[in-house]
């Protein structure tokens, strides 16, 4: 396991290499592999970028986001005006079925209801939510409406594992019953583990993924 000092470290340089956060408002601690950033930004965007840039370090085994959101300037907003802005995103977001989907906005909390049949079509509606000014946090609770065979759900991950170039396949075991995929295993990295998570949310007819995969820092 890396040195607390030096994860800190890592974890600082690469919010400075990342473009779209100002690493200046952002603290960093770290203490036995688990990383906390504090501090504040103008978007929530931001905070969720942060974050995934502290979870991509080598040795980061957890990331305790307590990072606030505080809009500046145009960027406050009342829900009311979050809510319509939230509205429109979707409607501009060509792969989301708006029509299917409910929003409710509480002192910036945005929270998205309903179903569609992909977990891309759930995330794309996040990602154009948390895009605007104003909100503080996105509930994503849209639902996946299982639409094919566990087996076939089965094979079609294992399959795109076996593609990958950036998971091993022989070290990841898929079990699935009623469009829940669970993952077991262990990987090398972080990244490995959110990328063998994602392969399996890309699967038609998953709607839900439970990640027991466990990562190993040995250097062997």
């Amino acid at each position: 396991m890396k040195d607390d000092k030096v994860l800190q470290s890592d974890v600082l340089d690469e919010l400075q290499w990342e473009p779209s956060v100002d690493a200046a408002e952002i603290g960093v601690t770290a203490r036995d592999g688990i990383v906390t950033l504090t501090g504040g930004v103008p978007t929530y965007a931001e905070k969720v970028t942060a974050e995934r840039v502290a979870q991509r370090i080598h040795g980061v085994m957890a990331v305790a986001n307590d990072i606030e959101v505080r809009p500046r300037g145009a960027g406050e907003r009342t829900d009311t005006d979050i809510a319509q802005a939230t509205i429109n995103a979707l409607k501009w977001e060509t792969s989301v079925p708006d029509e299917r989907i409910k929003v409710a906005v509480s002192k910036g909390l945005v929270t998205l209801e309903g179903e569609v049949d992909w977990q891309f079509q759930k995330e794309a509606a996040d990602i154009a939510v948390r895009t605007q000014l104003g909100v503080r946090g996105v509930v994503n609770r849209i639902i996946i409406n299982p639409r094919a065979s566990a087996t076939d759900v089965k094979t079609r991950i294992e399959a795109a594992f076996r593609r990958s170039a950036e998971v091993d396949a022989k070290k990841i075991q898929v079990e699935t019953h009623d469009g829940k995929v669970t993952l077991r295993g262990e990987v090398r990295s972080w990244a490995e583990r959110r990328e063998a998570e994602r392969t399996a949310w890309a699967a038609p007819g998953v709607s839900e993924v439970e990640d027991l995969i466990t990562v190993s820092f040995s250097e062997a």
